[in-house]
């Protein structure tokens, strides 16, 4: 119960200061809010913090787990300013270059990028398929990841070749 009630705080803190970085500059508190802001941001903030807490939970995302380590959170900055932001620019280009020539092998292939939470599969999942040419299609046992990939080279790619550094970041921000 003590655990529930700790990430019932941390999300309660976040939630509030979420709707405050939303609604800022609607009132006079300190130039930024009115007090009815600040009265329905908490308000509204407790039923929105106790449903994260129960999710928090089920998911088994404890406290001092690395969603709320800020060290974690300047890893993924790094992550979106760099190299997925690379790996992006190539991507698009890449399809680009395809759709134009109609040089594509579409097809289903596996990678194991070795992670071991689902919260960081899910992270490398979400990467891969927001990466254009690519698509998490699903994940099979032992966090094996299946994708659909406009280019298949070869028959068994490693995770290098379809998603480069992903799984090092993903273990880096999510594990």
């Amino acid at each position: 119960m003590a655990a529930l009630m700790t990430e019932f705080l941390i999300a309660f803190v976040f939630s509030v200061l979420f709707y405050l970085a939303l609604t800022a500059g609607s009132g006079n508190v300190m130039g930024l809010w009115s007090i009815e802001e600040l009265e329905f941001g908490a308000i509204f903030s407790l039923p929105a913090a106790l449903l994260a807490a129960r999710l928090m939970q089920a998911l088994g995302i404890r406290r001092g787990m690395s969603i709320f380590n800020p060290v974690r959170w300047l890893a993924f900055l790094a992550y979106l300013a760099g190299p997925f932001f690379i790996a992006m620019a190539k991507a698009n280009l890449d399809v680009a270059y395809r759709v134009i020539t109609g040089r594509i092998r579409p097809g289903i292939v596996r990678i194991s990028p070795g992670l071991k939470t689902d919260f960081a599969t899910a992270f490398l999942a979400n990467s891969i398929t927001l990466t254009p040419g690519t698509l998490s299609v699903e994940v099979g046992e032992g966090n094996d990841l299946y994708v659909h990939w406009i280019n298949v080279t070869d028959k068994e790619p490693g995770a290098e070749a379809i998603c480069g550094s992903f799984p090092k970041w993903a273990r880096r921000i999510a594990e």
